[in-house]
């Protein structure tokens, strides 16, 4: 009890000496100060290790060998035509390094530049990408999914990684007026 009672006298004396108070800065002091903007992120994606979100005849736990596992993108790339889908998707991808920044590009481009002079969008890209057990199905439905009535699906390739790619370069999105 007696050290609860020190520690809190403790807290308390300290937040008294430790006390911010935000300050104006005027025009002429802001001048010397300098910044940078932008973000930097790190991080591991993991998709489906465990199975799909469906438990029905179709979709199941991925040690199930009966069952398929993995998430399904499907696009219809047409108003009444069928679906291209990426089917099966499982595993990690990591990385470190993506940026994401406003960059004003106002010469370059072969002179195309100085006739833009506006900000971009810059997208830092990783310098590595890890890919850990990462699969998918590349292929064209008949429909959205696999348990809609009239189901047919033609694989065109599947796609296993695992290991390191490297990437270089930045990725600048325009805006448009």
């Amino acid at each position: 009890m007696m050290r609860s009672l020190v520690a809190l006298v403790f807290l308390a004396f300290i937040s008294f000496v430790v006390r911010a108070e935000l300050a104006s800065i005027d025009d002429s002091e802001l001048a010397d100060v300098t910044g940078q903007s932008g973000v930097y992120l790190s991080g591991e994606v993991s998709i489906n290790e465990n199975g799909g979100p469906l438990a029905n005849g179709y979709f199941g736990d991925c040690a199930d060998a009966t069952k398929v596992c993995g998430a399904r993108i499907s696009v219809q790339t047409e108003q009444n035509g069928g679906w291209f889908v990426l089917d099966n998707i499982r595993g990690s991808i990591a990385f470190e390094g993506l940026t994401f920044q406003i960059r004003e590009i106002n010469s370059g481009f072969g002179g195309d530049g100085a006739l833009f002079n506006a900000q971009v969008v810059e997208i830092g890209l990783p310098g590595t990408l890890r890919f850990d057990d990462f699969e998918y199905t590349l292929a064209t439905s008949s429909t959205e999914r696999p348990d809609d009535p009239g189901f047919q699906q033609v694989e065109i390739m599947g796609v296993e990684m695992s290991g390191d790619v490297t990437l270089e370069g930045n990725l600048l999105i325009f805006p448009t007026p």
